[in-house]
């Protein structure tokens, strides 16, 4: 069974404690949810509660492995992004720069809709890919190695912004991102 993570997310700029808190929360039922499923599958459910449970399971699995990711790029505080990173050479050397990138990739953030916007490396022609994945369980790209993630659903930031503003927590988040993690999830990536 998976057990719930804790993460070392200091106080950050533009996205309250209590915004952080409640999203913890969210993650953990996320955790508890994958268990109960998995336990139910264990023991043995048949019929309408079988096929219900390996339904829900990539729904509840897939929100407990994105907001691991989610809030693993918040530990220790901001760092800021390297020009000299690995990463930043392949977005400089598929996109043109890496200010070009972060400007599509704040398209794929801005899509309408309840979701994820990601960024995937594909190692089998190694290439990077942003896109956006509705709510957890539809349009994963199967087989890709997940470097970074936002979390567009409302209760990411609506205790700090309206909907009319979630770019604005896009700004935010961004600010606060650790890109040492990132970095070091697509240099593993690409190993």
């Amino acid at each position: 069974m998976y057990e719930t993570k804790t993460f070392n997310i200091p106080e950050l700029k533009g996205i309250s404690k209590k915004t952080i808190d409640e999203h913890l929360k969210l993650y953990q039922g996320y955790v508890k949810h994958t268990n109960l499923i998995l336990q139910k599958m264990l023991d043995g459910a048949e019929g309408y509660e079988e096929s219900e449970a390996r339904r829900r399971l990539g729904f509840e699995f897939n929100g407990m492995k994105n907001h691991e990711y989610y809030f693993e790029q918040l530990e220790g505080g901001p760092v800021k992004w390297s020009e000299n990173a690995t990463l930043t050479k392949k977005l400089t050397d598929q996109f043109g720069d890496g200010q070009k990138a972060f400007e599509d990739f704040k398209k794929v953030a801005s899509t309408r809709g309840i979701g994820w916007a990601i960024l995937y490396y594909d190692k089998t022609n190694a290439k990077l890919i942003q896109t956006w994945v509705d709510e957890q369980h539809m349009g994963q790209l199967n087989g890709l190695e997940f470097i970074f993630g936002l979390d567009m659903w409302e209760h990411s930031y609506m205790l700090d912004y309206p909907p009319s503003e979630k770019m604005k927590y896009f700004e935010a988040y961004m600010d606060n991102v650790n890109w040492k993690v990132v970095e070091d999830r697509f240099v593993k990536a690409n190993k």
